[in-house]
């Protein structure tokens, strides 16, 4: 195994952990989130469809059924993992780490994965 690979894949799994994390904490840990999400003055009924966009996007990504469909979820990961740094860092409770860590899975992935899974 070369280490373009083993980046790829350390990318991709660091970046589908954290996902599943999220997704975990935003259908069974939902008054927590609902309470960051008021607090940082987004609206709570973006909970479920950001826990089944992040779903959606870890499919496209693995299935690679598509080359346009994984493009736009790592766009959408990017954005995510973006925008939880800011919100994390903001309210200052210390889960800016995951994010930036997410991110840098998802960078991982994209900029390894082109080589790796055409």
């Amino acid at each position: 195994m070369n280490s373009t690979k083993i980046l790829y894949w350390i990318g991709t799994l660091l970046l589908t952990a954290i996902m599943c994390f999220s997704v975990y904490n935003y259908f069974f840990n939902h008054n927590a989130i609902s309470g960051y999400f008021t607090h940082l003055g987004y609206p709570t009924y973006l909970i479920y469809p950001l826990a089944i966009a992040k779903i959606l996007g870890l499919v496209a990504i693995w299935g690679n059924f598509s080359k346009t469909l994984k493009e736009w979820a790592y766009f959408g990961f990017f954005l995510n993992t973006t925008m939880a740094f800011a919100a994390h860092y903001i309210t200052d409770n210390g889960g800016y780490l995951f994010a930036a860590i997410a991110f840098v899975g998802a960078a991982l992935s994209y900029y390894f994965g082109k080589n790796q899974r055409p």
